[in-house]
C-alpha cells in the first residue's frame, strides 16, 4: 500500500526542501494532543500542558480536531515562509470553501475525497452529510463543524488567533531550538538535491520515500492506496524535529503535495521505518500454528532442518516450505557449517515487530 505522486514533466526546480513555522507547529499540537504517539517528546509535552493558561489549553482542546488524528491540509504550507505569521496570512488567503472542506476532514474523520463533488457550505446534502459524521465522533466535534458551516469567517479567525497565542505560550521558543537541526538537515537535502538528483535526497528522508525506477513517480510507504500528482506546481518536502513517527502527506484534490518528514533533534534520531511490505509478511508468517512452533525450537538456537522435522514430528518437505516463508520475510537466516544448514531466529527482528507494526500504523 503506499500513496503515489506523479511528478511526469516537473521541472526540477518544483521539488522543494524547505522548513515550515506552521507545519511544525501542527507536530508539536499532534504531540500535545496525542502523546501516546511521540514518547521522545513526552518530558516535553508534560512541561508544555502543565504551563498552558487555563483559556489557550480551552481553546486546544476546542479546536484540536484540526491536529489530533488527522491534520488539516491548510496547516501545511506547499509554499513556506520564514515566519508564522506570514503562513497565517496566506492561511487567511484561502477561501472558504477550500477551508472548510479541509477542517471537516480531520473533524468528520472523513476521507479527504468525501466532500469534493459539493461544498458543504453550499449544498444541503453535503452539509447535513458533515454535520452527521461529526456528530457520530461526538459532541464537541458536532459543535465545531456547527460552528464552522454557520460563521466560518468567526471559526477561522477563532483558530488563527488561538495559533498565535501557542506561539507567544511555546512555539517561539520550541522554534529557536529546533532551527539548527531543520537547518542542517535542509543543507544535506539540498545539497544531495543539487549535486545527486531527486532520487539520493529521497533516500536521506526516509527508507519509507523512494523514486520509481523511470523517475515519474514519489512512491510514500503507507498504509493506503492513493495517488496524486504535482501537475506543474511542485512537490514540497518539510522537515520536522516533533513529526516522528509520523510521515505526514497532503495529497487532497487542489492542494499541492506536501510531504512533512521527522529528522533527529541531536545524535540520535528516529530509526529507518521498515516496509509495511515486510510487517505484512512478518505477520502472515507467524499466522500459522507450525511456523510458530519451529519459531519455538529455534528461539532456542540454530537447528537444520532434519532437527526441525524430527522435533516436531514432520516432514522435511513441510519444514522446507515453512522456513522458506519466513526467510522470505526475514525472520530466519541460514547458515551453512560443513555438511548442514543451520537456520538462526532473528531475535531483534521479532522483537521489534510490535514496533516496527506500530510504526506502520502511525506512519
Amino acid at each position: 500500500m503506499t500513496l503515489r505522486i506523479d511528478i511526469s514533466g516537473l521541472p526540477g526546480e518544483r521539488v522543494r526542501f524547505a522548513a515550515s513555522p506552521l507545519a511544525e507547529l501542527t507536530a508539536m499540537l499532534h504531540v500535545l494532543a496525542a502523546p501516546g504517539h511521540h514518547p521522545r517528546h513526552a518530558g516535553w509535552a508534560a512541561d508544555v500542558r502543565a504551563g498552558l493558561p487555563p483559556e489557550l489549553a480551552e481553546r486546544l482542546r476546542e479546536a484540536e480536531f484540526l491536529w489530533r488524528s488527522s491534520q488539516a491540509d491548510f496547516l501545511y504550507p506547499a509554499r513556506p515562509r520564514p515566519t508564522l505569521a506570514e503562513e497565517l496570512d496566506a492561511v487567511d488567503r484561502t477561501d472558504d470553501d477550500r477551508y472548510v472542506t479541509a477542517a471537516l476532514v480531520s473533524t468528520c474523520g472523513s476521507t479527504r475525497g468525501r466532500f469534493a463533488t459539493a461544498s458543504p457550505l453550499t449544498d444541503r446534502a453535503a452539509r447535513e452529510r458533515a454535520l452527521d459524521l461529526a456528530q457520530a465522533r461526538g459532541a464537541r466535534h458536532g459543535a465545531f463543524a456547527e460552528r464552522l458551516l454557520t460563521e466560518p469567517a468567526a471559526v477561522r479567525a477563532r483558530v488563527r488567533r488561538t495559533l498565535e497565542l501557542c506561539a507567544e505560550a511555546f512555539f517561539d521558543a520550541a522554534w529557536a531550538e529546533v532551527a539548527v537541526p531543520l537547518a542542517t538537515d535542509l543543507r544535506v537535502k539540498n545539497d544531495l538535491l543539487r549535486r545527486q538528483g531527486l532520487g539520493a535526497a529521497l533516500a536521506a528522508v526516509s527508507r519509507a520515500v523512494t523514486l520509481s525506477g523511470d523517475g515519474d513517480v514519489i512512491v510514500v510507504d503507507k498504509l493506503q492506496d492513493k495517488a496524486t500528482s504535482a501537475d506543474g506546481a511542485g512537490v514540497t518536502f518539510l522537515p520536522s524535529v516533533f513529526a516522528d513517527p509520523h510521515l505526514v502527506a497532503v495529497h487532497a484534490p487542489g492542494w499541492q503535495p506536501v510531504v512533512q518528514y521527522p529528522v533527529p533533534a541531536g545524535e540520535t534520531g528516529p530509526a529507518e521505518p521498515v516496509s509495511l511490505d515486510t510487517v505484512t509478511l512478518r505477520l502472515e508468517a507467524l499466522a500459522h500454528p507450525v511456523r510458530l512452533r519451529l519459531l519455538r525450537t529455534l528461539a532456542r538456537g540454530p537447528h537444520t532442518t532434519g532437527e526441525l522435522a524430527h522435533t516436531w514430528e514432520l516432514s522435511l518437505p513441510e519444514v522446507s516450505r515453512h522456513l522458506a516463508v519466513m526467510r522470505r520475510a526475514g525472520l530466519v537466516t541460514p547458515r551453512r557449517h560443513g555438511r548442514y544448514v543451520r537456520h538462526t531466529l532473528d531475535l531483534p527482528g521479532l522483537t521489534a515487530l510490535g514496533t516496527d507494526l506500530l510504526a506502520a500504523v502511525l506512519r
